[in-house]
C-alpha cells in the first residue's frame, strides 16, 4: 500500500477499532501542546465517525511484531497514522484532516510517505488540490507542510470557533 516505509513498517487502511489506538497516543505524540485545552480539542477533532466512514482514503502504519510477518488489522504497534478525505463540494480538492507520527520516528520520512500515498490516491480520484490546517502553535507541522512543498496562509483568527485560530496549507499536485 505504501512501498516506502522503512524496514519493519507496514500500512494498511484504517478500521472503527483503530478509533481508539489513535485516541490512546495522540496527546503523547503532540507533547502535550496547550495542555489539557490541547488534549480536549485534538479528541474533538478525531470522533469514531472518521474511522467508520473515511477509511478508504485514510492509513495508518505499524511497527509489524518483530518477525516481519504482518499478522493482520491492529496486530502492530500504531507509529503513525493519516485521517483524510476526498472533498464532496470541490470536486478538485482532497483535504488532509489529521495526522500524526511517533516522535521516535520523525525525520526518518513517515510522515513523507504518508502524504506521498495520500497525494497518489487524490490523483487516482482526479484531485489537483490538497488541503489541510494546524495551529499556529505548531511550528513543526508549519515546517513540515513548508517542505513538503504546501503554501501556507496567514494566521485566521476563529478558523475552527472562538479562540481556535489556524494556518491553512494548500498544495497544487499538478505542480508537484
Amino acid at each position: 500500500m505504501i512501498d516506502d516505509l522503512s524496514g519493519g513498517l507496514t500500512a494498511r487502511h484504517p478500521v472503527e477499532d483503530d478509533h481508539s489506538r489513535v485516541l490512546a497516543v495522540v496527546d503523547a505524540w503532540w507533547g502535550g501542546l496547550k495542555g489539557e485545552a490541547g488534549a480536549l480539542e485534538r479528541a474533538l477533532l478525531l470522533p469514531r465517525l472518521y474511522f467508520q466512514h473515511f477509511t478508504t482514503t485514510s492509513f495508518v502504519v505499524e511497527r509489524d511484531g518483530g518477525d516481519g510477518e504482518d499478522r493482520g488489522e491492529g496486530d502492530g504497534q500504531l507509529v503513525a497514522f493519516l485521517v483524510g478525505f476526498l472533498s464532496q463540494t470541490e470536486p478538485d480538492a482532497a483535504y488532509v484532516h489529521f495526522v500524526g507520527v511517533d516522535p521516535g520516528l520523525h525525520g526518518q520520512g513517515v510522515g513523507r510517505s504518508l502524504y506521498r500515498a495520500f497525494f497518489a490516491l487524490a490523483r487516482s480520484h482526479g484531485r489537483r488540490y490538497v488541503h489541510c490546517i494546524t495551529s499556529p502553535q505548531n511550528t513543526a507541522s508549519q515546517s513540515f507542510h513548508a517542505r513538503l512543498g504546501f503554501t501556507s496562509s496567514a494566521v485566521k483568527p476563529d478558523y475552527d470557533g472562538p479562540g481556535l485560530d489556524r494556518v491553512a496549507f494548500t498544495i497544487d499536485l499538478a505542480a508537484s
